[in-house]
């Protein structure tokens, strides 16, 4: 028995040792990922503040961390399909596509940011709700021609994921983020229905009040 002993203690401390450098490049990986997650989000803050040039700092820190991800798995790669790493690339999508379509810049392309299709797409759907913020912030201000530009992107943006039909596992719930997009755009629509409406009738009055004031001193 002692050679069995002896042999399994060895395979025993190989697998300890392997193990022990996956679980290191594990925590390495859920902590730059947490950090990209934040400082995307920050971005996204900062893009809704109008504080483009901090967004676009924030967006930079967070694509050097996702670096540093594909760095420390680069001998763990089933870990770079795990969730924490996919909501961190997701996160950091949905900062640039805002941050890009709100300041009118170009739709930034997955293999420019260096991120997987199925990411990006999620990161899409995301960006969307953050879209929807904005076009209720140009509500406020009166800017319908913005808002009009920005809910047809929606658009566009919903109708490439609802042709994305494949399998959960390949997309990574990308089913579920269409669905919630959907909601948004209705609701959204709805809003800017109402709106415009609201500015109409008060153009339509102003004008009125207008001619009523010069039939009065003439």
């Amino acid at each position: 028995m002692s050679k069995i002993t002896d042999r399994l203690e060895q395979i025993a401390e190989k697998a300890r040792s392997s193990l022990s450098t996956k679980d290191v490049a594990r925590e390495k990986a859920l902590r730059l990922s947490r950090e990209t997650v934040r400082y995307s989000a920050d971005a996204i803050r900062s893009v809704h503040r109008g504080d483009y040039e901090e967004a676009k700092a924030r967006l930079s820190s967070a694509r050097a961390l996702l670096k540093e991800i594909n760095e420390a798995l680069i001998e763990h790669q089933e870990f770079l399909h795990t969730g924490f790493v996919f909501s961190a690339q997701k996160e950091y999508v949905e900062g640039c596509i805002t941050l890009g379509l709100i300041t009118e810049d170009s739709l930034p392309d997955p293999d420019e940011l260096g991120i997987g299709y199925a990411a990006y797409l999620n990161g899409l759907g995301e960006a969307i709700g953050e879209l929807r913020r904005h076009i209720l912030d140009l509500i406020r201000k009166g800017d319908v021609a913005r808002c009009e530009e920005l809910l047809e992107a929606m658009d566009d943006m919903y109708g490439v994921l609802v042709t994305m039909d494949f399998p959960e596992a390949m997309t990574g719930g990308l089913r579920r983020t269409t669905d919630a997009v959907r909601g948004i755009l209705e609701r959204t629509r709805g809003d800017l229905t109402i709106a415009l409406r609201q500015w109409r009738l008060e153009g339509k009055l102003a004008a009125f009040e207008e001619k009523l004031g010069t039939a009065r001193q003439s």
